[in-house]
């Protein structure tokens, strides 16, 4: 009985320390993804230019369409010739040097670079901020299907059922949102699917040509814009009142200026984060920027929210934060069993 009660104490004493081990483990792990984030000052740099200027450009583009009617796709054309003249200045200061690139490389990315753009503008324009907002988060789970289908990336069961909250949640707003509109979902389903693949290939074109963000968004911003010069006529009017030379206000010209200023770093700071890290990443930092903008909408703009609504965005966020949480914990378990390898 001694002999017994001793191999219980030894047992016990071997599952604490196992138990002590592994709560160090992850301590340890927590402090080390903290280290290396805020030791990684260009990671910081670049993920803060991000969150403010794609905050700021949904606020402003917005504002153009309710108070100044701007055409959408003129707005984009400006948004890519300032992107192109932004890169062309940080050419000249030697931040980045220009690499020769083939067109039938990059035609691909740089179509889908304004079907981009120009759907997710127009599904801002024809839905309210919460809407458009919440329709952006399924950006995620079709680039998971992308990457399984095409890229035969495998994901756990865990992350896949995520994918079904954030899908439930964002079909109960958009179900129940007052200003439910048909075609503004249209254009927000064309755009999360164009946006998805543009993702996708922004990271796969970087690592193909071995490129950075700069080099590559150098020779795709000109392009994107010769193809919306050659539309533009055939879609918005070029004279008279809402016309792309129409009498605009001094207000409206400023307002699509800086429109454009903050696209550029909108650009780059995607291209720069995903060259960087990956698509599903650039994603999950999105979820930060969502919860801002989608509470400046009904603060700025008085976009009514129903009951059924803030159901779907709690679902939302649910499945938001759990695929945060599932993620990371992958990444820990990945990385303990590296440091185990002998």
């Amino acid at each position: 009985m001694l002999c017994q009660i001793r191999r219980l104490k030894r047992f016990d004493n071997i599952y604490f320390y196992s138990q002590h081990v592994q709560r160090a483990r992850i301590v340890s792990a927590m402090a080390k993804r903290l280290s290396d984030l805020f030791g990684n000052t260009r990671i910081v740099a670049g993920l803060l230019v991000n969150l403010l200027s794609s905050i700021c450009i949904v606020f402003i583009n917005k504002w153009i369409y309710v108070h100044h009617g701007f055409p959408n796709m003129t707005l984009t054309l400006i948004h890519f010739v300032v992107t192109w003249l932004g890169l062309f200045v940080c050419q000249k200061m030697d931040m980045f040097s220009p690499k020769s690139l083939r067109p039938s490389k990059i035609i691909l990315l740089a179509l889908s670079f304004c079907g981009f753009v120009a759907f997710t503008n127009l599904s801002l324009q024809n839905n309210t901020i919460g809407t458009y907002q919440l329709a952006k988060v399924m950006t995620t789970p079709v680039i998971i299907v992308i990457q399984t289908m095409y890229y035969k990336k495998t994901f756990s069961t865990k992350i896949k059922l995520t994918l079904v909250p954030i899908t439930l949640g964002v079909i109960l707003n958009s179900y129940y949102d007052v200003k439910f509109n048909l075609l503004g979902m249209v254009f927000a389903t064309l755009g999360v699917f164009v946006t998805s693949l543009y993702q996708v290939w922004v990271g796969a074109k970087q690592h193909e040509l071995q490129v950075n963000s700069m080099q590559l968004l150098y020779y795709q911003a000109p392009m994107s814009s010769a193809f919306l010069l050659v539309i533009v006529p055939f879609f918005e009017p070029l004279t008279g009142e809402g016309g792309v030379f129409g009498p605009w206000s001094f207000q409206a010209l400023v307002m699509v200026f800086l429109s454009g200023l903050i696209a550029f770093l909108v650009n780059l700071s995607i291209y720069w984060i995903i060259g960087n890290t990956s698509p599903v990443t650039y994603n999950m930092f999105g979820h930060f920027k969502f919860c801002i903008t989608l509470l400046g909408g009904y603060v700025l703009f008085q976009d009514p929210l129903s009951l059924n609504q803030g159901l779907g965005i709690l679902c939302t966020l649910t499945g938001i934060l759990a695929y945060t949480h599932f993620k990371l914990a992958e990444q820990d378990a990945g990385k303990s069993k590296l440091t185990q390898r002998p």
